[in-house]
């Protein structure tokens, strides 16, 4: 094939690493097939080269910002802002994994250390100010122009558009936002980045938590009570928006399940119990626990404790259904009322994907049964054949396509 060298002049990339360079020298010399090669030189660093558009190592301060007594630290410290692809907006979900192949490099290169421990401290920021959001405008320090997305929603709780570019609210950005910290302090062993600005945007993520797991009606009275978030826009797809004036579709309560009104495919859910992100969450609130409990905030950690084992148990009697194919399988999406919606989407967090998250062992008899049957066309709308390629694709008529993404999934517990 002869693939091209497909890198920005040094010039003009935008974040560099002599450590990210010598991984690439180390890995593409052993490599015999010198266009997989080639295509590994191109894709690592890509992270790097484009889509740090602001970064700041935290040891000047940023004077154009004014900050009130009950502000104290906004702002402060290393930050950085990462962009998803050529949108220039963050994405809490996809800048902590457009990070994730730099972790393990961390402790060993500074440069990555505070790459990715502004990461963190932008996205404390972000949670703060708009929790229910899943993508952001440039820090107003970074003096970047802000871009608008060319929608009209309205979303409650109200937001700012100069600080937001959209204000989806997914289960899985929040739980993403956990995961950069936890896998910083992974490969690190670093709690630099556990600062009062830190612990407010985690108290805001189980504020969140708690708005999330009410149900649609009181269940001593049976009155309907409106949740804290709507979104409807303006389209002719379904998927773009909520039912029910922006409220989504009922909810049952006592479940120990979050709602997430949206995918991580930025489509809505149809039943609000979306079961990957809820796995995720219970994990990452795991992790987050045990690394609390390290820092000794015992407090804490036992209240992340008690909430991961709730969402845990909750997808244990509500998100797992029997099938009469394939016997007991994770339903994909559930209500609480016993309503549930089988298949999976090529996004992770997925049902495909529980193992890599953590939640279950590879061997789960659950999720072996559930593998079965999202691998099969017959078991998963969204599984796609072609002649020479087969996988999970997504909800997207103009492109009905395996996505690599999940294929990658699959192929990682074969």
């Amino acid at each position: 094939m002869q693939l091209p060298f497909q890198r920005p002049s040094v010039h003009c990339r935008t974040f560099t690493s002599p450590l990210v360079e010598k991984v690439i020298d180390d890995v593409t010399s052993r490599m015999v097939d010198k266009d997989l090669a080639r295509l590994f030189e191109n894709a690592f660093p890509n992270t790097l080269d484009t889509t740090v558009r602001w970064h700041v190592d935290g040891k000047s301060k940023h004077t154009e910002l004014k900050r009130g007594m009950r502000d104290e630290g906004k702002w402060a410290g290393a930050q950085s802002f990462v962009v998803t692809g050529d949108i220039n907006a963050e994405w809490l979900r996809d800048s902590t994994n457009q990070l994730l192949q730099y972790q393990p490099l961390a402790k060993k290169d500074e440069a990555i250390f505070n790459l990715i421990l502004g990461a963190i401290n932008t996205q404390a920021e972000y949670v703060i100010e708009s929790p229910y959001c899943n993508a952001f405008q440039p820090p107003a320090a970074s003096k970047l122009p802000a871009t608008q997305n060319g929608q009209e929603d309205s979303v409650h709780p109200a937001y700012e558009p100069s600080f937001v570019f959209e204000c989806k609210y997914e289960l899985d950005s929040l739980a993403h936002f956990l995961a950069l910290g936890n896998t910083f302090y992974n490969h690190t062993g670093s709690l630099a980045f556990l600062t009062p600005r830190w612990y407010k945007a985690l108290d805001t993520v189980l504020g969140v938590l708690d708005q999330q797991s009410q149900s649609t009606f009181n269940p001593e009275t049976g009155r309907f009570e409106r949740n804290a978030y709507t979104f409807s826009r303006q389209t002719s797809q379904g998927t773009e928006t909520l039912p029910l004036s922006g409220v989504g579709n009922p909810l049952n309560w006592g479940t120990g399940l979050i709602r997430s009104a949206f995918r991580p495919s930025d489509d809505a859910t149809i039943l609000g119990f979306y079961i990957p992100a809820n796995a995720q969450m219970a994990v990452e609130l795991k992790k987050t626990a045990d690394m609390l409990a390290a820092a000794k905030e015992v407090s804490r950690a036992q209240l992340l404790d008690k909430r991961a084992q709730t969402i845990t148990d909750g997808i244990w009697e509500h998100g797992v259904v029997a099938h009469k194919k394939y016997g007991r399988v994770f339903a994909y999406e559930v209500d609480g009322y016993g309503s549930h919606i089988l298949m999976d989407d090529a996004n992770v967090p997925s049902l495909l994907a529980l193992p890599i998250m953590g939640f279950v062992d590879r061997d789960d008899v659950v999720y072996q049964n559930t593998r079965r049957m999202l691998l099969n066309k017959q078991g998963n709308p969204y599984f796609l054949e072609g002649s020479a390629f087969q996988g999970i694709g997504g909800m997207l008529p103009s492109s009905p396509f395996p996505f690599p993404v999940h294929s990658l999934c699959q192929l990682a517990f074969l």
